[in-house]
């Protein structure tokens, strides 16, 4: 997986480009100080892009978020559930896939509900229900 500055995310589909295409798993979420707070425990630095998730977000938390939806940039992404970390994380660094598994750690996983394009450093913000106002 290779870091880019710019995607388009495809509504119903996934990220443009991608192989994997529609079903509830459009795009994969890591939060930033996660992954840097697990990597500096197990005394390393470490690409994210070893994660394999397709946005990095900042300043917000994943952690019991289904159901919730997302905006980042134009796009609205609804969080369909915890993404947990395969074996393969264990490649990239010891003990990394135990460090990310509970509580979220290892990221979410969303459905797009509008598309459009994004680029580093869009804003990545919880919309409020239309219940709550």
């Amino acid at each position: 997986m290779d870091s880019v500055a710019a995607a388009e995310l495809i509504a119903g589909r996934g990220v443009a480009g991608s192989a994997d295409q529609g079903g509830r798993r459009q795009v994969t979420l890591l939060e930033r100080e996660i992954w840097q707070e697990v990597t500096a425990a197990l005394g390393a630095t470490l690409d994210p892009a070893a994660r394999r998730a397709n946005l990095l977000v900042s300043g917000l938390a994943l952690a019991g978020s289904r159901g919730r939806t997302l905006r980042v940039g134009g796009c609205l992404l609804r969080v369909a559930g915890e993404l947990k970390p395969c074996e393969r994380l264990d490649e990239a660094l010891s003990g990394l896939r135990a460090a990310l598994y509970p509580d979220w750690r290892g990221g979410a996983f969303a459905e797009i509900l509008a598309g459009g394009s994004i680029r580093e450093g869009d804003p990545a913000l919880w919309q409020e229900s239309s219940s709550a106002r």
